[in-house]
């Protein structure tokens, strides 16, 4: 931010030499060779700071983030029936967008218990976004079907322990949920689930996601596998910022 500073104090110097130069030239004193300084006194500080370009790179693309996210926010944040985990009334929500396919999801599990247990205002919100195959879809729909039947968290976590998914696979998470395989079949093909589908595709892109998992917590989009402790780091982040 230190450094951020010092750009904005010298990208100021710059404006304010640019009104000076402007009056100057009103009352016809030379422009040139002022305004030659003051872009050499920036271009200068770039070059010996390049670091500054990142942060505020960075820092232009999370204030972008902040604004997708605000403008779908009840998508992003509200859950699609059971598909939650922690304090429903948390004050920072982890969003993770996920793929039964996706090894690095299924890695996720044991960082999202630990961070569950040791943050009692920690609520996780899961949106199924299946990227990787035909089978995604399908474990996906199952998914949105078991949240819808209250049943969210047996079903993915009897999936993820299966392995890759497969019409076997399904069957049994569909089964270790205490759900009825028939029932499941139907009614992942009704028009409530297949909305849900397409509005969490859709958020996904607008949101410019790359891969899963991806997460959103605060005003931030992140698509990569994170450990605990990066995790950890982005709710009390999102946390302070509040």
């Amino acid at each position: 931010m230190n450094r951020l500073l010092l750009l904005a104090v010298a990208i100021g110097a710059a404006l304010l030499g640019a009104g000076g130069m402007y009056f100057a030239g009103r009352m016809g004193a030379p422009i040139a060779s002022d305004r030659a300084r003051t872009e050499q006194i920036v271009h200068d500080y770039l070059v010996s700071h390049p670091e500054v370009l990142v942060e505020a790179s960075s820092a232009l693309r999370r204030r972008q983030s902040g604004q997708a996210i605000d403008a779908d926010k009840a998508a992003i944040l509200e859950p699609f029936g059971a598909a939650w985990a922690g304090n429903p009334q948390g004050d920072v929500t982890i969003v993770e967008y996920f793929d039964y396919n996706c090894g690095y999801c299924r890695s996720t599990l044991p960082a999202i218990d630990a961070l569950i247990a040791g943050d009692p205002k920690l609520r996780v919100v899961y949106r199924d976004w299946p990227i990787l195959s035909e089978e995604s879809a399908t474990a996906a729909r199952y998914s949105l079907v078991a949240a819808d039947m209250g049943k969210f968290a047996e079903f993915h976590r009897a999936l993820y322990a299966g392995g890759p998914v497969s019409d076997a696979t399904l069957a049994a998470a569909v089964t270790t949920a205490g759900l009825d395989l028939a029932k499941v079949q139907a009614a992942a093909k009704t028009p409530r689930i297949e909305a849900e589908l397409a509005r969490n595709l859709e958020v996904a892109k607008k949101l410019g996601m790359s891969g899963t998992p991806s997460w959103v917590i605060g005003d931030q989009v992140i698509s990569s596998a994170l450990p605990i402790e990066e995790l950890q780091r982005l709710v009390a982040e999102a946390r302070a910022a509040r």
